[in-house]
């Protein structure tokens, strides 16, 4: 066990390569007086050892590909996962859904989740709801659903230690991600909103930003990563006005990932994200749909 740590009570943050900059994750561990749990398995799982191995159960935050790396090492522990991602641990075929890419990148997807990312079906996960806790002696886990990077994206409180892991509100300078078939703009805004009324002193992030552990700073990351769903709308708005366009050319401009970045998830990615701002765009009056073609409302 190579990986740095962020210790707090019971529990501890082992980072992953480059603060668990994607592909990798931070991996949080809570050790109870009866229970030892872990928040996700990102990759960094597969480098723990031991820290790892007395683990009873698993409460994921959400379902991606890179939050359960680490659940072929953990057979016997208990999975859970909210109730509306709990189908994308438990089959291929629900996490298909979960992601709702073309049936032509399935294929390749799977191969490439199974080889880097040491994917397999959990048929055995539970489904938590809003508000679940878990008991673990002397230290409690609630969960607050978040949606919209997931329908069923939760952040983790742990407490008395005070510390929420938010998970893939990574705070980086990306911004927000939320394209895949359950994703949501709406929701992921009004998460945004929500996140800040979680009564924590301590803010642990999947990726980039780590560990935050003054207030101040968490919300001043916090208005710069909601920022990004106002600037990328900004700019769709900005190119619609100067160049009428249908979805596909809007797509083809990148709004979310820079030219030549070309994994295959992207093109899927970038038009349910391009689709989903459209459609507020159009529903507050600045872009209007005719035929296929977006217009600056005039």
């Amino acid at each position: 066990m190579n990986a740095p740590t962020f210790e707090k009570g019971a529990l501890t943050v082992y980072f992953g390569e480059k603060s668990g900059k994607y592909p990798d994750g931070n991996q949080i561990v809570v050790r109870g007086r009866d229970t030892q749990v872990a928040f996700d398995t990102p990759l960094v799982a597969n480098r723990l050892g031991a820290a790892l191995a007395g683990t009873d159960l698993v409460i994921l935050g959400h379902m991606h590909e890179d939050h359960a790396a680490g659940l072929h090492l953990l057979p016997k522990a208990r999975v859970f996962a909210h109730a509306a991602d709990v189908e994308a641990v438990r089959s291929w075929d629900g996490l298909a859904r979960h992601y709702g890419y073309p049936a032509q990148v399935l294929p390749g997807f799977r191969a490439r989740i199974e080889r880097e990312f040491h994917w397999l079906a959990r048929p055995d996960a539970a489904a938590y709801e809003d508000g679940a806790s878990w008991d673990l002696g002397g230290t409690r886990v609630t969960a607050f659903h978040m949606p919209g990077h997931t329908a069923g994206h939760c952040v983790l409180l742990v407490e008395p230690e005070g510390v929420a892991f938010i998970g893939d509100i990574d705070l980086s300078s990306f911004g927000p991600y939320y394209g895949d078939a359950t994703s949501d703009l709406a929701a992921f805004r009004r998460t945004l909103r929500a996140v800040r009324d979680v009564p924590a002193t301590v803010w642990v992030t999947s990726h980039h930003k780590g560990v935050i552990t003054e207030r101040a700073a968490f919300l001043a990351l916090l208005d710069a990563y909601a920022e990004k769903l106002d600037q990328r709308e900004a700019a769709i708005a900005a190119f619609v006005e100067d160049h009428p366009s249908t979805l596909d050319a809007l797509v083809a401009q990148r709004f979310l990932y820079p030219q030549g970045y070309d994994l295959d998830f992207v093109d899927s990615a970038e038009r349910r994200t391009t689709a989903q701002h459209l459609a507020a765009l159009v529903a507050g009056g600045r872009v209007r749909l005719d035929g296929e073609r977006y217009f600056a409302a005039s």
